[in-house]
């Protein structure tokens, strides 16, 4: 999507916040009914730890095939790098010969099998080693019904990613993002690589700004079918959702606080659009800008201390940083004219946001610290970044060849994957907390 484009303007936002945008849709094909994504990892990053990822024992007749899940998360994470591991027959219960590993290059070792029992459900089980110092990392095991035999993979991802790395894993988290086909709009709910992928709702009018609660049992999103947009908050266990803002004029861009009891909106209510704050179960709002200017895009600082958001007070869309319970902004971005879709790392050291540079949308990241920024893709038409939980990747939409894509991205630019459907509209990702196990 181009929004230089005059078929892109709003009556709503002009000029700013393409995730607010009425018109946030162009024509694309039709999407199949349930979007399967093929991770594509691309890029070298600097150190990569190798691992080698042994087929499970009984992996064959599993309707998942649990070693290569795990492997496409640590590939994608870009911390990692398969080694070989054809040939060898090995489960959790083995003595590996890791010299015969260090010898293929592999620094740690994943072995594992995966069981169906009598019940149906599935055993599995895996241990880790670390081949170059010859420890046990230990292991675990699942008992899972065959549904969740992609969440069990993504946990084992987790366990090697924190045992080798020392960060948290983000492999079972969600994200959620919005479909448009045949002229329907789809909030869609999707393990972290954009698998499994189940409709939260389906609207005949638009549907944008997702944005997952702290807790991540709810997502908050912009309705427009009632003619104009209105917040909800959407239960994902149980479709049951609740109308939060639908004041007079326009009602957009939630924002979760991070003790999840309320959102941060943009809202016309009173004329221009300005910021508020609004009790997460409804209820009267509370203005936290004061000004002539259009104040939209809210994000929190994981602290819940700061409000990072977008104005045109400075003639064109900037980026600006105020005091959570409002009070004067400070201007954050100078480079560039055209600044918006700000998200902050969950460690409060990153700044990631889209600046139209040339004409086309490009992924910046600003080291906070220092004001440093750098255009980490080499697409034009980048959308809506969202940190992982760990802050450690980033994920957005695009267009590749003229073809929607969703993408994750290491902060340096340096490793990518694609997580797009064959074909179809895909729009504004965000991606959830930690999940409790």
């Amino acid at each position: 999507m181009n929004t230089s484009s005059p078929s892109q303007s709003s009556s709503v936002f002009p000029t700013l916040a393409r995730r607010t945008l009425i018109t946030a849709f162009a024509a694309a094909p039709v999407l199949p009914a349930l979007a399967q994504f093929r991770v594509e990892v691309s890029g070298v990053g600097l150190t990569q730890l190798p691992i080698a990822l042994v087929p499970f024992r009984g992996e064959e007749a599993s309707p998942q095939k649990i070693s290569a899940i795990v492997q496409a998360d640590l590939e994608r994470s870009g911390q990692f790098r398969g080694v070989d591991a054809s040939g060898q027959s090995l489960d959790e219960n083995s003595r590996p010969d890791l010299a015969l590993w260090r010898q293929r290059t592999a620094d740690s070792l994943v072995a594992g099998s995966v069981t169906r029992l009598a019940d149906g459900r599935w055993d599995v089980r895996f241990r880790l080693w670390d081949v170059v110092r010859g420890q046990d990392l230990g292991g675990q095991s699942y008992t899972v019904p065959e549904a969740d035999l992609r969440l069990a993979s993504h946990r084992i991802a987790d366990y090697v990613y924190e045992k080798l790395t020392g960060d948290k894993g983000v492999f079972s988290t969600r994200i959620a993002y919005v479909t448009r086909a045949s002229g329907r709009y789809t909030l869609w709910v999707a393990d972290a690589d954009g698998e499994n992928a189940q409709a939260a709702l389906a609207s005949p009018e638009p549907i944008i700004s997702p944005v997952w609660s702290p807790s991540g049992g709810e997502l908050a999103y912009v309705s427009f079918e009632s003619r104009k947009p209105v917040v909800y908050v959407h239960t994902v266990a149980t479709g049951q959702r609740r109308l939060v803002a639908n004041f007079r004029g326009s009602n957009s861009a939630p924002a979760w606080s991070p003790d999840g009891r309320s959102l941060a909106v943009t809202l016309s209510r009173d004329g221009g659009s300005q910021l508020y704050t609004i009790p997460a179960t409804g209820g009267e709002p509370r203005r936290l800008t004061q000004s002539s200017s259009i104040d939209t895009e809210p994000t929190y600082t994981a602290d819940g201390s700061s409000i990072y958001f977008v104005s045109d007070r400075g003639g064109a869309p900037q980026i600006y940083k105020m005091p959570a319970s409002g009070g004067a902004p400070v201007r954050v971005t100078f480079s560039g004219s055209y600044n918006i879709s700000p998200a902050i790392s969950p460690d409060g050291r990153w700044l990631a946001y889209i600046s139209r540079v040339g004409g086309a949308f490009k992924l910046h990241v600003m080291e906070l610290a220092t004001g440093n920024a750098t255009a980490i893709t080499d697409t034009a038409a980048d959308e809506s970044p969202s940190f992982a939980p760990n802050g450690k990747l980033i994920v957005y939409s695009t267009q590749i060849q003229g073809r929607e894509a969703l993408m994750t991205t290491t902060l340096d630019g340096k490793i990518k994957a694609r997580l797009a459907g064959k074909a179809g509209d895909i729009r504004e990702p965000d991606w959830g907390p930690f999940q409790k196990q």
